[in-house]
């Protein structure tokens, strides 16, 4: 699922390059969308770029890649790389049963704060999984996390939660418009919000603009 802007700034782009064989610059995006800054076109293409719709190819200028478009699908495969962090897999359970939490849809970088607020469905770990505490389930979209262990279309357990340490896993809101699965990492007055995949790069904002929602304890992988 796209947002209506994603989805609108993948379309011009498309087209620009249909029509000139080149893409268009961040002011042009800018002004075709009415948005205020260019930051709010960066922040747009780097959700398109970890959903798989764009890629940036290296050492051009104004040089960006459609690689699909809203209504087809493409699986990325997962580059070789070091492996760091992995959080416990554990096989899929679902019921209504009193230990089941809620699937509050779905993360990644460049989904609205409406994605997390919205029960979709309801999941039931292994007990021994949650501990105390208030939990919820997120469907993962992308490929930002893949050398975390953490792959497109798995079920991630969140931990409710407002503060983390530096190194945490986290869903962390983005001027409250933006959610994302992230590594959070505390520097000085600063806070970055890590990929595990080497193709994105780490995003720094001042404090006041990143709000934790939870941690990561677990993950539900589907196999079919």
């Amino acid at each position: 699922m796209l947002t209506a802007k994603q989805k609108e700034l993948l379309l011009y782009i498309h087209e620009r390059i249909k029509e000139t064989g080149v893409s268009p610059s961040f002011d042009e995006m800018k002004e075709a969308l009415d948005l205020a800054s260019k930051s709010g076109i960066h922040r747009l293409i780097t959700a398109l770029e970890e959903r798989g719709f764009l890629r940036r190819l290296p050492h051009r200028a104004r040089a960006l890649e459609v690689l699909k478009m809203p209504d087809s699908a493409a699986t990325a495969a997962p580059p070789k790389g070091r492996q760091s962090f992995r959080p416990s897999v554990v096989g899929e359970s679902r019921s209504n049963g009193a230990n089941s939490i809620p699937i509050l849809g779905q993360i990644a970088a460049g989904v609205p704060i409406e994605a997390i607020q919205s029960e979709v469905g309801r999941i039931t770990p292994p007990e021994d999984l949650l501990g105390s505490g208030d939990h919820f389930a997120l469907e993962v979209r992308g490929d930002s996390m893949i050398q975390a262990g953490i792959l497109d279309g798995d079920v991630v357990i969140i931990k409710r939660s407002e503060t983390a340490d530096s190194g945490d896993i986290v869903v962390a809101l983005v001027d409250n418009e933006e959610a994302t699965l992230k590594r959070l990492r505390k520097r000085g007055n600063s806070v970055a919000l890590e990929a595990a995949n080497p193709a994105y790069e780490t995003r720094i904002f001042g404090p006041d603009r990143v709000r934790v929602q939870g941690k990561l304890v677990a993950m539900i992988r589907r196999y079919s």
